[in-house]
């Protein structure tokens, strides 16, 4: 791995300069950057994938949507649409991108708009009789053509951005000094008993300056896994043998929350699209047992051959400790707007 690392080192020293002279001329006014009349929130990362964006953007639509007329607004990664498309009833996982459409399910009430070209975007939902009054940009914190006016920084404990390297060396996107950027940062996917001083020597990493605020945030399981219209305890089905299946970047957790040693684990790429030939084999391993999948997954096989026996389950982000605080630097900035 040292060896491949050192391989790689002139690329990655070619990568940063290119997405260095980017952010300069971003930040030089150089290049530009449109800002908006409205609160936009850009939740991303430094790195390629796995720091919990979805569970982020669901923890802050369930804080606003009550308050606000909230939309989101994504890429919609590996959607077999193009341009903009707003989330209509006729809308599934092909037209809008695996968590869009989780989104659109999860929250009827709100907006969920895809767009690659976010400025488009977001004056296409603009353009909308209904207008939102907040906007959360999933996975944009690189997408500098839009100026949120503000950052929300996720890097996953175990796998600091500050530990990383520069793709292809290692995972990063950019130079660490992008986190400069972010207002707030979360350290996702902790412990749920993460001590004090582990935070502190997180902090201490991080290196964060004293306008940025440092939070630290886990994932909790649901103690109960879904189907279109059954539920099942984890409890109940912990010993019972059956197939788990993940399409994510890093499904390790998922898999040890649920698994026994006669389940059967089923690796996919992130966000894989699955083909005719990935159930039928899907389908012949399971051999008729339950098959339990995650919610990101879900929305892309509810209809499919499996759906007779397939469940999900949900998960959630919560903050470990200082909520009042996160939520009351979420709703200053947002209430800062005239509605």
């Amino acid at each position: 791995m040292k060896f491949i690392r050192k391989f790689l080192f002139p690329f990655a020293i070619l990568y940063g300069l290119v997405t260095t002279i980017r952010n300069f001329l971003f930040d030089k006014g150089l290049l530009k950057s449109t800002s908006f009349d409205l609160p936009v929130i850009a939740v991303g990362n430094l790195s390629v994938g796995g720091t919990g964006k979805t569970p982020q953007i669901e923890y802050l639509v369930r804080m606003l949507f009550n308050t606000y007329k909230v939309a989101t607004l994504s890429r919609g990664y590996k959607r077999q649409s193009e341009g903009f498309v707003l989330a209509g009833a006729n809308d599934n996982a092909l037209t809008l991108g695996d968590e869009p459409f989780q989104y659109h399910q999860k929250f009827p009430n709100i907006q969920v708009a895809v767009d690659a070209n976010r400025t488009n975007g977001i004056q296409q939902l603009l353009s909308r009789i209904t207008k939102p009054e907040v906007i959360l940009l999933d996975d944009a914190y690189q997408h500098r053509k839009v100026n949120a006016g503000l950052y929300v920084l996720l890097t996953a404990y175990g796998d600091l951005y500050a530990d990383d390297y520069l793709l292809p060396m290692g995972n990063l996107r950019e130079l660490r000094t992008g986190a400069t950027r972010a207002k707030i940062v979360v350290v996702t996917k902790c412990p749920p008993n993460l001590s004090v001083e582990e935070q502190k020597s997180i902090a201490k990493k991080l290196k964060l300056s004293s306008n940025q605020s440092l939070f630290f945030s886990a994932i909790s399981y649901d103690e109960e896994v879904y189907s279109d219209n059954k539920k099942l305890s984890v409890k109940e089905i912990l010993s019972t043998e059956k197939v788990l299946l993940a399409g994510i970047a890093k499904p390790k957790p998922f898999f040890d929350y649920l698994k026994n040693q006669s389940d059967l684990c089923l690796t996919y790429p992130d966000h894989h699209h699955f083909s005719d030939k990935d159930l039928e084999e899907i389908q012949t391993k399971a051999k008729g047992k339950i098959i339990i999948t995650t919610e990101k997954d879900y929305v892309r096989l509810k209809d499919s051959v499996l759906k007779e026996n397939l469940y999900y389950l949900p998960i959630k982000s919560h903050l470990l400790g200082n909520e009042i605080v996160f939520e009351k630097l979420i709703r200053d900035f947002v209430s800062s707007f005239k509605k």
